[in-house]
């Protein structure tokens, strides 16, 4: 099966202004994305994931969660509203024509819109869908995956593992004393998209609230450690866990404040680290 790019509208994101956002998707892409690995790889090892799955990655960003599964054999599909992480990961799914290289993986689609635009007609359905951009810091970002599930939810046959992530409990993750830097630049009048301290049942809500039953959960490590600090401020930035406090001040503002809140977690050869657990809820389509 030929893997292919779909392209559509991307939905409307609220970008702070002046901010590259190329730049900042290669920045997730380079330096922050590669911390999820452990998170990846528990729950791809936990679920089977190979030749008979059909996976959907819900917010897949640059793909690196989808190519580990492709290359375990599964045919995996990602969906993104940002045209920019897109890009990056058609580099690293589909071959290059020109080159004569092969798939990386058994099939592999990225799809630029929302859940409803994966629909495939010629696939008997997704067997496990996948949300691994992680929740619980983020005023309103519960909601906004509520809604991603709805539209993906039907696309899923009976019994059809849904996989959540989020942030473990504040004193569990170090990089919480660092995300403490957006909530004090934020404006304190913007309803969603502030900082906030990830709470407990967070997955287990978006589950219920989507119909799922709950069928595990689980916990990881998944240690933040960067070169230097400005490697540090760049992959933090490119969460877009800061685009509120960016909105209210600036991002060279963001920039310092971060590089001062990161200190205490920068070694004497200038590297910075800071163990994190978080967390996965695996819930079933009814």
């Amino acid at each position: 099966m030929t893997p292919t790019l779909v392209r559509h509208h991307p939905s409307h994101v609220d970008s702070p202004p002046r901010v590259n956002l190329g730049a900042r998707a290669r920045d997730w892409s380079e330096i922050q994305e590669r911390m999820l690995v452990p998170l990846y790889e528990t729950v791809h090892e936990r679920l089977e994931v190979g030749p008979a799955t059909r996976l959907l990655g819900l917010r897949c960003g640059s793909g690196l969660a989808l190519l580990m599964a492709a290359a375990r054999g599964a045919a995996v599909t990602g969906v993104d509203s940002s045209p920019e992480r897109l890009a990056l990961a058609r580099e690293r799914l589909l071959p290059d024509p020109a080159s004569g290289a092969r798939a990386r993986g058994r099939a592999a689609r990225v799809v630029e819109g929302t859940p409803r635009d994966a629909a495939d007609a010629h696939s008997p359905g997704y067997n496990l869908i996948t949300a691994f951009d992680p929740i619980g810091c983020l005023a309103g970002d519960a909601e906004r995956l509520g809604d991603l599930l709805a539209e993906a939810t039907p696309l899923a046959g009976h019994g059809a593992a849904v996989v959540l992530a989020g942030w473990g409990p504040p004193e569990r993750c170090a990089t919480s004393s660092v995300l403490r830097v957006a909530a004090k630049l934020a404006d304190p009048l913007r309803s969603t998209g502030a900082w906030r301290p990830a709470c407990r049942d967070d997955l287990e809500e978006v589950a219920q609230r989507a119909g799922l039953r709950i069928d595990g959960s689980g916990r990881v490590s998944c240690p933040f450690g960067y070169a230097d600090a400005d490697s540090a401020v760049r992959g933090l930035v490119s969460t877009g866990l800061f685009d509120a406090g960016i909105l209210a001040t600036d991002e060279e503002q963001v920039g310092k404040e971060l590089a001062e809140a990161l200190h205490p977690h920068q070694r004497a050869d200038g590297t910075v680290w800071m163990p994190n657990v978080f967390r996965y809820l695996i819930a079933r389509v009814r």
